[in-house]
């Protein structure tokens, strides 16, 4: 999130980043407190772009997760962060060098499926990175295939909002954070820390719509007859938005960064809070809360009553995951990440700095994982290591 990210890791001579030490001893640290689940609930829509949607696949046309990944045209390759990794990649340098386009979210097709049919969305492996732009103002996500048995590659896809009418479609960026992401079955949940209330934006993975990579680089939306996006070949658009209330007398949740558990078919949330920030970002205590599914769905009732709400010990939080009634923080300002078992006090890791979200990754065949990334500029590589290293 460029903020609080504590310093930057030992350079090579030529400039790039040495792969962290082996892992240390972990160290004790202090205990979560529980808050009132009642007092944080979400009111779910999803149905407020359901004709726009419609209209923008009838005009423009869709394209599946594996058509996507079929016309993959960007390269990954391989990087080694932590001496404790079994996996990492880096983005092409277009994009571990733009200093306009920031990663900061993460979720895979695991979340989405599982460990069914070896984790494969419509026949994919994929891992879903997001970030955010400035340039022009938008958010977007790198779907980036993750089988043996297909190129290391990745495509671009574009987070966009519908406009205009079930006659005339049209669509606008996303100017937001997209500080986590989460994937479960069709539906991707964005964090978005500027709405007002904080929440999440829904996205829907079979409704990807083709657009005209021609025209300017400026031009995003309806032009005459023809779909523009910024020269994307595909956009992803907004199908929901879930938005998040408090009790009274409760400070508003800062939606940072989220992922899935899929143990207990729910969502949960962190919150970015620092020390001495100088209102640069919000101090104060930080929370993290979990949120549960409709039974038997991907999706929230109307009104949902969180379960478990926790006041964690820790500020600069980038990253959260839950599984199994156990936590994980990420602390990107003291590089450092946080296994808590569910009581007890929690224990600390050496990490990573500039740290972001995480994502945990379930497999019938090995180890669990937890994968993560980091957002430095010249230095994004996404990794994963075995959660039970990270576990004690």
């Amino acid at each position: 999130m460029l903020r609080g990210a504590g310093l930057l890791g030992t350079l090579t001579a030529a400039g790039g980043a040495l792969a962290a030490p082996a892992q240390a001893a972990p160290a004790q640290a202090a205990t979560p407190g529980d808050l009132d689940p009642k007092d944080f609930t979400l009111t779910a829509d999803y149905d407020e772009h359901t004709s726009r949607v419609a209209a923008l696949l009838d005009q423009a046309g869709g394209a599946s997760v594996s058509d996507v990944m079929d016309h993959a045209n960007h390269d990954r390759t391989p990087a080694t962060v932590l001496d404790t990794q079994v996996h990492g990649f880096r983005f092409a340098s277009s994009d571990e060098n733009d200093p306009d386009a920031v990663p900061q979210g993460i979720t895979t097709s695991r979340d989405a499926v599982g460990t069914a049919g070896n984790g494969r969305y419509d026949g994919r492996q994929v891992i879903a990175v997001s970030f955010y732009n400035n340039s022009p103002k938008s958010s977007r996500i790198n779907l980036i295939d993750w089988d043996a048995n297909h190129p290391d590659s990745y495509r671009r896809i574009l987070l966009v909002e519908p406009t205009g009418t079930a006659a005339e479609p049209s669509f606008q960026d996303i100017g937001i954070h997209v500080g986590g992401i989460a994937w479960y079955e069709d539906l991707l949940y964005v964090a978005d820390s500027t709405a007002s209330p904080n929440g999440m934006r829904v996205f829907d993975m079979s409704k990807i719509v083709t657009t005209d990579t021609g025209g300017s680089k400026d031009q995003i939306g309806r032009v005459g007859d023809s779909f523009y996006a910024h020269n994307y070949a595909y956009v992803l658009p907004q199908v929901g938005t879930v938005s998040s209330e408090v009790a009274d007398g409760t400070t508003e949740l800062v939606w940072s960064t989220i992922s899935l558990d899929r143990v207990s078919r729910s969502i949960v949330m962190a919150e970015y809070r620092c020390v001495d920030c100088g209102g640069d970002y919000p101090e104060g205590p930080t929370r993290a809360v979990r949120f549960p599914f409709e039974k038997g769905g991907a999706t929230f009732a109307e009104k949902t009553t969180a379960t478990e709400a926790l006041e964690v010990p820790l500020h600069y939080l980038n990253g959260v995951a839950s599984h199994n009634g156990r936590w994980w923080f990420n602390d990107s300002h003291h590089k450092t990440l946080h296994h808590w078992s569910g009581s007890g006090a929690m224990t600390s890791y050496p990490w990573v700095s500039w740290g972001e979200s995480l994502s945990y990754w379930e497999d019938a065949d090995g180890p669990d994982l937890l994968w993560c990334l980091k957002e430095d500029e010249g230095d994004r590589p996404v990794f994963a290591v075995k959660q039970g290293d990270y576990s004690s």
